[in-house]
């Protein structure tokens, strides 16, 4: 087993039995669960826009390369200036160029997971400049020096109690503070940050092909004054953020505000497209829009598991997952979480260290039934089981003991040889491996096969 795979199975398991975290999770995710419904009301049909959604994400990934150029190329004559990452690391090196020209000592940033995957508040930091988070959750985060819980609701593991003791650690507040004042508190320090930025930084929930733009959507409005204040925005986004048309925002915008947090429509949705224009009032003097691959590509050429590439980032899915409610965010490791995080992971960052995280699942089946876009989540997640047994990265023990299993359940006599006694000895003592993180089996007294004979016997 990897290190990365002990130290999620360490880590998972003593989560598991963390009453109070999973106290705050269920509460958390109770209310998630509470107005999803609600926002589920605005669609005359939710599954055929789901499905909808699908087939538009279908397109786009399917023509990537020339959705990417169409947007360059419209984005380019507005002034806009796009760079392709192959990797984190020449994305990091393209943002410390730019940020030596500019002589940028603060930058102010808004959510963005793409930007936690490539470890950009770790590198400026490396620089000596300073980044704020200006989403709260991402804040509070900051403050604590955790990266985020949740793709959508970062500090999703903190009580109201929990946020009041930090910002008294850390900001000298009353303790007692109700999550309004501290709402106020932190608003009332970020909002001193902006104007003395020089360069603000966002992720992008959409690249749009056609007319060249970025969207964003948030219920804060720290993006969009990222966006506008400094004299310089970075966009960061992964290339599967494309679409092909503004016109389709109609249909993500509605899906993603549902599907993310339960409303209708987010509170602040933006489109921007490019740096300031001759006559405008606001807004950047340079902007640039940095693609990154950061493995996408491997996931693109895997016909299998292309599918996760349609994924909006809402989040549903770790909602809906009993594993996540169980470990928690933290516990997997990596930037993306939950089952959408076991199964692009395993392709960005490599299947033989992180194919356990494909295992982290009890297939039920939920992630898929709650997927704003149809994404196959645990057929995905089989998917990538094969592909690690097939790649030879199962373990010696592991594959005697399922050839073992398959050889048995494949022959009657084998599966009927042996009492109740001898059967729940083997499989709970003799393949620990099965019982070190579940019950013990408790076979039957007969299999079932002999029981039906028993029972068409007795006319029964």
């Amino acid at each position: 087993m990897t290190e990365t795979a002990d130290r999620f199975m360490a880590g998972s398991t003593a989560k598991a039995e963390d009453l109070e975290h999973r106290k705050k999770i269920n509460f958390n995710i109770g209310r998630y669960d509470a107005v999803v419904p609600m926002g589920k009301q605005q669609f005359a049909d939710v599954g055929l826009a789901r499905e909808r959604a699908k087939n538009c994400k279908w397109r786009a990934i399917g023509n990537l390369d020339k959705q990417l150029e169409e947007f360059e190329t419209v984005f380019s004559q507005r002034g806009g200036k796009v760079i392709w990452a192959e990797d984190a690391k020449q994305a990091l090196q393209e943002i410390g160029e730019i940020c030596r020209r500019k002589s940028c000592r603060t930058i102010v940033k808004s959510k963005s997971m793409v930007t936690e995957e490539i470890k950009l508040n770790h590198f400026l930091g490396e620089q000596g400049i300073e980044s704020i988070e200006t989403d709260l959750g991402e804040y509070i985060q900051q403050l604590d020096g955790e990266p985020p819980y949740h793709i959508v609701t970062p500090a999703m593991h903190k009580s109201k109690e929990d946020v009041a003791r930090l910002f008294h650690d850390k900001l000298n507040t009353d303790p007692n503070l109700t999550p309004e004042q501290l709402t106020l508190v932190a608003r009332e320090k970020l909002r001193l940050k902006y104007p003395e930025a020089e360069i603000g930084i966002t992720g992008a929930n959409f690249i749009i092909s056609d007319i060249g733009a970025i969207a964003v959507t948030e219920n804060e409005g720290n993006a969009r004054l990222s966006c506008a204040f400094p004299k310089t925005h970075i966009v960061i986004a992964g290339i599967e953020k494309v679409i092909p048309s503004m016109l389709d925002l109609g249909l993500f915008w509605p899906l993603l505000a549902t599907y993310g947090t339960g409303q209708r429509l987010t509170v602040y949705n933006t489109i921007v497209t490019g740096p300031r224009q001759p006559g405008e009032a606001d807004g950047p003097e340079e902007m640039y829009v940095i693609l990154l691959d950061n493995g996408r590509t491997n996931i693109l050429a895997n016909a299998k598991s292309r599918e996760s590439l349609y994924c909006i980032r809402c989040g549903a899915c770790l909602n809906a997952c009993p594993v996540y409610k169980n470990i928690g965010g933290h516990t997997y490791g990596t930037t993306y979480s939950g089952p959408i995080g076991a199964v692009i992971t395993p392709h960005l960052k490599g299947m033989e260290d992180w194919k356990h995280l494909s295992y982290a699942s009890s297939l039920c089946g939920n992630c898929t039934e709650v997927c704003a876009v149809k994404i196959n989540l645990h057929e995905l997640l089989l998917d990538n089981r094969h592909e690690a047994v097939e790649s030879g990265y199962s373990t010696w023990s592991e594959k005697i003991a399922w050839k073992v299993w398959k050889s048995s359940s494949l022959n009657r006599s084998l599966m009927n040889a042996g009492n109740k006694k001898l059967k729940n000895w083997m499989v709970n003592k003799l393949f620990k491996a099965w019982t070190a993180h579940r019950g013990d089996l408790d076979f039957a007294d007969a299999p079932f096969n002999q029981q039906w004979k028993r029972r068409r016997r007795a006319g029964r």
